[in-house]
């Protein structure tokens, strides 16, 4: 007797065919940077193992004078650790933002899929590298800054590739919720790649860098032989990246009342065959004249593109503290071991998975990118202060806090490197061209990896005066990036007072 279909089966038959293939490039391109940001992670935990409390743990066999640093890993054994671990920070971040403003326009011209699984396959070379010199007993400190710059240009392949492709599949509809969703993917490969470096991190921290490493490349791999970069490649139909004049009012608002992301996933509209995306061939669509890719110059006049790139700068500089010197805080100040600083730092991760949820939903509801933005950064700034000051009175308040700070430092990094970059760079302003989504996604990323690259030099220099100093540095980078924002929040205010006073006219005509 033949069992009946499996019930799996069933739902994927049942799914119309472009909701096929929408989630498979969701899914793909959501473990593609989990383990992009899975393989950046284990240095900020085996940061506290390099340059461990060494009089806390068994007697110094070698029964020298030094007998607080006996155990740390030169060169990071001396007293200028922290400057080191900022400069490792920095050799990593630096070239990742060099690197970002250049792989936007590699990745406009080169395939996609051959771009982001090369990349993918390079950083867990040189990921993995690092780790060896655990192995290989390594200590110039050289060959571990030639390591983080050779892994931070590579890096920069993964972020205007997956942006584009999900961008190429999704339309403006529910593009905050969906990308919020699909965002989490940076905390969650956060929290695994803090997690599996934990395993390793106080017996061979090594491990710690070569498993992560091997994972990215096994992905690479996978997404070579799956990705799908655009729906015309397999005869489906492109998404609706914006609406005509008589559909959208104030804020994104559509009056008549159809979410525009349902005409194209739901409707199936005709492609240029005349069949429905649902009926269409396997074998992809004849390739038309493509449009010339747009010139960095060219995506920077962008309206909006100045602003939002701007306020990333100093977002990401706070976010990108976090990750690289929370654990180290957490050690310093609550005096965790290692491998409990780790897994309590994944804490922040989870309140930017729900962050990043929360300010997509909201931007798509109201229409206001900006506004959501700059209303969850001037909440941050209290609640970084409170983090510092009473976050470690209990186990409970600092998981509460840092659950909590990660949503409000998180989410309007998440709304602006997802749904703020897709929407600009299928701005209506192009007139329908797409080589503009990597050139414009790399632009605002690229911006912000600067401040990602001077939140942990700023640490590092910092931190020795005193935690207090390293917090009020990242208040007023929030402050700073609320206030860059003023100008389109503005505009989107006026355009919803503009549609209310619209709105009750119509009422009392």
């Amino acid at each position: 007797m033949r069992a009946a279909l499996a019930p799996g089966i069933r739902l994927l038959r049942a799914l119309p065919r472009d909701s096929r293939y929408r989630g498979l490039t969701l899914v793909l391109t959501f473990f593609c940077y989990t383990s992009y940001h899975l393989s950046r992670k284990p240095i900020s935990i085996v940061k506290s193992q390099l340059h461990p409390n060494c009089s806390a743990l068994d007697p110094n066999p070698h029964n020298d004078s030094n007998g607080s640093m006996w155990c740390s890993w030169a060169p990071f054994d001396g007293d200028n650790y922290k400057e080191l671990f900022g400069a490792l920070d920095n050799a990593f971040l630096v070239a990742y933002a060099i690197g970002m403003f250049i792989s936007g326009i590699f990745g406009e011209r080169l395939p996609l899929r051959y771009y982001l699984s090369g990349g993918m396959v390079l950083s867990g070379l040189f990921t993995a590298l690092f780790g060896l010199g655990y192995f290989w007993d390594i200590h110039a400190l050289w060959y571990f800054i030639v390591m983080q710059v050779c892994n931070g240009l590579v890096q920069t392949t993964g972020w205007p590739s997956v942006v584009a492709c999900v961008g190429n599949w999704f339309g403006k509809g529910k593009r905050g919720l969906i990308m919020g969703i699909w965002n989490s993917h940076t905390s969650v490969g956060n929290i695994l790649g803090s997690l599996i470096a934990g395993v390793w991190v106080s017996s061979a921290w090594g491990l710690s860098f070569i498993v992560p490493g091997i994972i990215i490349a096994a992905v690479g791999i996978i997404c070579f032989f799956f990705l799908v970069e655009y729906p015309e490649d397999v005869g489906c139909s492109p998404p609706l990246h914006h609406m005509a004049s008589d559909e959208e009012d104030a804020g994104g608002v559509t009056t008549n009342g159809k979410d525009p992301e349902a005409v194209t996933s739901n409707e199936g509209p005709l492609n240029t065959s005349g069949q429905s995306s649902t009926d269409c061939p396997d074998s992809p669509k004849e390739a038309a004249e493509e449009p010339e890719a747009i010139s960095f110059l060219g995506a920077l006049r962008i309206p909006g593109v100045m602003e939002f790139s701007l306020c990333l700068l100093f977002a990401k500089l706070v976010s990108y503290t976090f990750l690289y010197w929370l654990p180290l805080y957490i050690v310093n100040v609550a005096h965790f071991g290692a491998k409990e600083a780790g897994d309590l730092s994944t804490l922040f991760d989870v309140g930017g998975i729900l962050g990043g949820i929360f300010a997509g939903l909201i931007s798509d509801y109201t229409g206001g990118r900006a506004t959501t933005c700059c209303v969850m950064l001037i909440l941050a700034a209290p609640m970084l202060f409170l983090y510092n000051h009473v976050g470690q009175n209990g186990i409970g308040t600092s998981i509460a806090m840092l659950i909590v700070c990660g949503a409000l430092v998180n989410g309007p990094y998440a709304l602006i490197t997802t749904a703020v970059s897709a929407d600009l760079g299928t701005h209506e302003s192009l007139k329908g061209n797409a080589k503009a989504l990597s050139t414009v996604t790399a632009i605002i990323d690229g911006t912000g990896s600067i401040g990602a690259a001077l939140g942990p030099l700023l640490a590092g220099l910092i931190s020795p005066t005193g935690w207090n100093n390293v917090f009020y540095m990242l208040i007023a980078a929030d402050v700073l990036a609320c206030l860059l924002l003023t100008r389109v929040v503005v505009k989107e205010v006026r355009g919803w007072c503009g549609y209310m006073a619209r709105k009750r006219g119509f009422k009392e005509f």
